[in-house]
């Protein structure tokens, strides 16, 4: 206990040492388990003199950066970062170590506080008392565009009714109520938070003054001060510097130290805080630590810096104070003092429970709470936009797999089966999975083992369907066996590098699908290039008469072959016929410009160019200048579908005959000789349904990896999902519907990484309150169940929506696809990696990696990734795509040998460190003797009157 106490008091020695006298201060009056203070909208005014007449004069704002009243005072600067004059803030300094400073000030109007403050300052005549309150109590003028409205504080309104007739006295309350009504009608309200609080600095020149009057003053309860502040925030403190003339620059720079000191989050909470001068003193010197410097002859202080797009976290360490340049206050921290990134967690939700359906339990549990609301929260406008954009995906996607399925299978599958099993395997799994924001759908792998499948079951005698249904039965069942044994614990290790190659690999697949898709389109509609426009008095096409004992009509023409006999072919002049006519009557087209055709391939490209660069453009008009906040995010979530409507009337509008959208218009199977069940028996021998454990292994290992690692890309911390995960579930809802589609002959559906991403960003959510010059936080993802089941029925009815459906173009759709795919490349790490090798050094951004991890470590980190996910496309494209999946777990094997090339600095700050099951039980044993002994050692020093250590 000696040795214990000893360590205990040099450690707090150690530490005092280390900071400085004001951060010690803060240390004993900040504690981080406080609540967080109020957001300030500071407001400074500044005495004006007209006429002979005095006026307060709204000059600058701060919620977070300022904003002043520009030369001739009709409109607001653009927000900016305040730079101050070092000279100012000590000047400040200095204002408050001699001015009157009145905390906890009980005060509900302004009349009440000016005459208590101005009271207690015994230093100050009694006249000259009197002509600073008059000053103080001068009427308000605020940057507004309507009429200029005098308050309660003003002269006119300060009296009481006492002095005043009835009937003026209730005047006086209408025009009152009338000015707050105007008040709440001020848009600038949306950018301040509801429980905000208002600080008001007040500067000007008198003439009755020998020295400067400084009065800073914390009222015990925020109090609406009339028309004090420009929008209806009660006061809570007021900050008050009157001085002789000929100092009117000197006055303004002080109070824009003192206003831009009260929206600094250190500050502020030190302003709420304080026990007396001496605390505002370690706030201010606190603040100098902080402050950088720009040297007059480097930068010119005219110029106005923008705020950054991205604001250092207001959340600040108390252990932070003292050391120059931290993180305390919102400062930048230097490289040096960036901290490593945290482990590689998951979350509890992939806990190894080691009980029978223990995982599986537990994310029913955390997910059943949230169940109604999934479907209320989706009641928004923002759910229209994601639900047409991601159904215009499955449908694509729909079409396109079914048809390569029914080739692949002679139809046993086609789009039919396509539309009916992505429609309710969707359904089912929004409704009951465990993370509804994924998308089902088919894969390629999927594709390559159906063909595989299909030709084995040919060659060998062996009904195709029934060896499906119990290749989908034994998957099934292995699936739930997975979730019986937690073993998605396994996820644990599959780190950013295996996440990103898969990724990585699907985005390149769509964007590829894309524009080979449209290169098809150039193959089958080629471009006249013959055509000269010179020569085109030479180009005709004549129907020429066939040999009447030669030729034949068309056979499928029954009409042409009754009249055959009994036409007088002699009567008729083959010049003046149609195409289709001398083609009926069975002659033939002679002539250059017998083949000519529209160059549709030209249309196709602009169509699909057109869609996604029209897309791109608008998903990015929310950060545009033009137009209000409101309709630029409006356009910007509904940009999709208005490329696509804006592209299909061009379409419309050319008339051409492009290639459109092929939807089923009867609701049958798409081969005759096969029903919606499948026997389990009767075609095959017996043995066949043990057999098909064997290839059903490699199908479930392919829906796993798929499934999990798409989920795992969805529930990334990035994307602060509140309602947690369900990975057992998921896998759990994948596995009932593969043997629910194998009993109907239906393809198997797995969570498409790209479309479940697409949907991801289609609902992310931003803050609607945001300072002035602040770019709208991200807040999260709107989670719920609503769309993804939407869009799901949407593609079940979609056979009834032929008739409409037929008019969209596929180049338009292969444009959605090209963006899917490039848009879900925004942010994986490994592409902005990949983009380094093209950058010189000087030009590269600043990421945080760059900064720890020597350039040519992060360039060979990269190659392995290019040559892991090379191999994968070889495979991928070639026969040997049925051990994809196994390649995938060959990414965490690679991940694994990379331990033995770079050090763990390295990948840390590159990729994420593999979790160690016994280093993590011993962490955890460590962590608990640790809170046993901070206990002990709080009630000791609780026992001796002393500051805790891990205060």
């Amino acid at each position: 206990l000696i040795a214990c106490s000893v360590a205990c008091w040099i450690k707090t020695f150690a530490v005092s040492f280390q900071m400085s006298p004001a951060a010690e201060r803060l240390r004993h009056i900040l504690r981080e388990e406080d609540e967080p203070t109020p957001t300030l909208f500071t407001e400074m005014d500044t005495l004006q003199h007209e006429g002979g007449e005095m006026e307060w004069k709204e000059s600058a704002r701060w919620v977070k950066f300022e904003e002043k009243v520009e030369e001739g005072g009709e409109r607001w600067s653009k927000p900016h970062v305040s730079t101050l004059s070092l000279h100012s803030l000590f000047e400040l300094r200095t204002c408050l170590q001699t001015g009157c400073i009145l905390l906890d000030l009980e005060g509900y109007s302004l009349p009440q506080i000016v005459g208590q403050y101005t009271v207690q300052d015994g230093l100050i005549a009694p006249e000259i008392r009197e002509k600073i309150s008059f000053v103080l109590l001068r009427k308000h003028r605020h940057q507004t565009k309507k009429p200029i409205h005098r308050s309660l504080n003003s002269p006119s309104f300060s009296g009481t009714c006492l002095f005043k007739s009835s009937l003026s006295c209730i005047s006086t309350l209408f025009f009152c109520l009338s000015c707050h009504l105007d008040h709440l009608k001020n848009k600038f309200m949306k950018k301040i938070p509801r429980d905000a609080e208002a600080s008001n600095v007040l500067i000007g020149e008198v003439d009755f003054l020998d020295k400067p009057f400084v009065a800073f003053v914390r009222l015990a309860q925020a109090a609406t001060l009339g028309g004090l502040t420009e929008v209806p925030v009660p006061t809570r403190f007021l900050f008050v510097l009157l001085g002789p003339n000929g100092k009117a620059k000197s006055y303004n720079e002080i109070g824009r130290a003192m206003a831009t000191l009260m929206v600094d989050d250190l500050f502020s909470d030190v302003a709420y805080k304080a026990r007396d001068r001496e605390d505002l003193i370690a706030g201010i010197d606190e603040f100098l630590d902080e402050v950088i410097v720009l040297p007059p002859g480097e930068w010119d202080p005219k110029i106005r810096i923008e705020p950054p797009k991205k604001l250092p976290s207001s959340v600040f360490s108390l252990n932070e104070l003292g050391q120059p340049n931290g993180n305390a206050g919102g400062g930048a921290a230097s490289a040096e003092d960036e901290e490593m990134p945290a482990p590689h967690e998951l979350g509890e939700e992939l806990k190894f429970t080691g009980r029978f359906c223990g995982g599986l339990w537990l994310d029913i549990k955390r997910k059943v709470p949230w169940f109604l609301s999934d479907f209320y929260e989706g009641f928004h406008i923002q759910s229209i936009s994601a639900v047409l954009f991601i159904y215009l995906g499955c449908i694509t996607n729909a079409i396109t797999f079914g048809g390569l399925l029914g080739d692949a299978t002679d139809n046993y599958q086609g789009v039919m089966e396509s539309f009916l099993g992505t429609a309710l395997a969707g359904v089912v799994f929004c409704l009951f999975g465990g993370q509804p924001l994924i998308i089902l759908s088919s894969t390629g792998p999927i594709l390559i083992f159906e063909k595989l499948l299909y030709e084995f079951s040919m060659n060998n005698d062996i009904d195709y369907m029934e060896i499906r249904l119990w290749i989908g039965l034994h998957s099934c069942l292995q699936c739930l066996i997975l979730v019986a044994t937690d073993a998605s614990y396994i996820i644990k290790y599959m780190t950013r590098f295996t996440e990103e190659g898969f990724s990585s690999l699907i985005s390149f697949i769509f964007i590829s699908d894309a524009l080979k898709k449209m290169m098809s389109i150039f193959n089958y509609y080629p471009i006249n290039r013959d055509f000269k426009p010179d020569y085109i008095t030479s180009y005709r096409c004549d129907c020429q008469a066939p040999d009447q004992g030669e030729s034949d009509p068309d056979p499928t023409l029954s009409i042409a072959t009754t009249m055959w006999t009994s036409f007088n072919f002699s009567a008729l002049d083959w010049n003046q016929l149609s195409k289709k006519e001398c083609l009926w009557f069975g002659g033939s087209l002679v002539g250059k410009s017998c083949k000519y055709i529209p160059d549709l391939a030209m249309l196709s490209f602009i169509l699909f160019f057109g869609t996604y660069s029209m897309t791109i453009s608008l998903k990015k008009f929310k950060a545009s200048r033009y137009f209000p906040t409101k309709l630029r995010k409006l356009i910007s979530d509904f940009a999709i579908f208005m490329s696509i409507m804006t592209f299909v009337g061009l379409d419309m509008l050319m008339g051409l005959k492009t290639p459109k959208l092929i939807v089923p218009t009867e609701f049958k199977p798409t081969r005759p000789d096969r029903g919606w069940i499948v026997m389990p028996f009767g075609k095959n021998p017996w043995w066949m349904c043990l057999a098909s454990f064997v290839p059903a292994l490699l199908v479930t290992i392919l829906i796993f990896m798929d499934q999990q690692i798409t989920a795992v890309i969805v529930n990334r911390k990035e994307n602060k999902l509140k309602k947690g995960c369900g990975y057992h579930l998921d896998l759990f809802w994948v596995g009932i519907l593969m043997a629910i589609c194998s009993f109907m002959g239906l393809p198997w559906y797995v969570a498409a990484t790209v479309i479940s991403i697409a949907h991801i960003d289609s609902l992310k959510m931003e803050s609607e309150s945001s300072a002035p010059g602040e770019q709208p936080q991200f807040l999260g993802v709107r989670e719920q169940r609503l769309t993804g089941v939407l869009v799901f029925v949407l593609t079940g009815v979609s056979v009834f929506l032929a008739p409409i459906l037929q008019y969209i173009p596929m180049p338009v759709l292969y444009g959605v696809f090209l963006y899917m795919g490039v848009a879900s490349l925004h942010g994986i790490q490994f592409w902005e990696r990949m983009k380094l090798f093209l950058m010189p050094a000087k030009h590269q951004p600043d990421f945080v990696f760059l900064r720890h991890v020597p350039l040519r470590r992060v360039h060979l980190f990269t190659l392995v990734q290019i040559t892991c996910l090379a191999v994968l496309w070889i495979l991928k494209s070639t026969m040997a795509a049925i051990i994809f999946p196994v390649m995938i777990l060959g990414l965490m094997v690679v991940r694994k040998m990379l331990d033995l090339i770079f050090s763990q600095h390295d990948l840390a700050w590159l990729d994420d460190i593999l979790p160690d099951k016994d280093k993590k039980r011993k962490e955890d044993e460590k962590k608990k003797k640790e809170k046993k002994k901070a206990g002990k050692s709080e009630e000791h020093n609780n026992s001796d009157e002393e500051v805790s250590l891990d205060f």
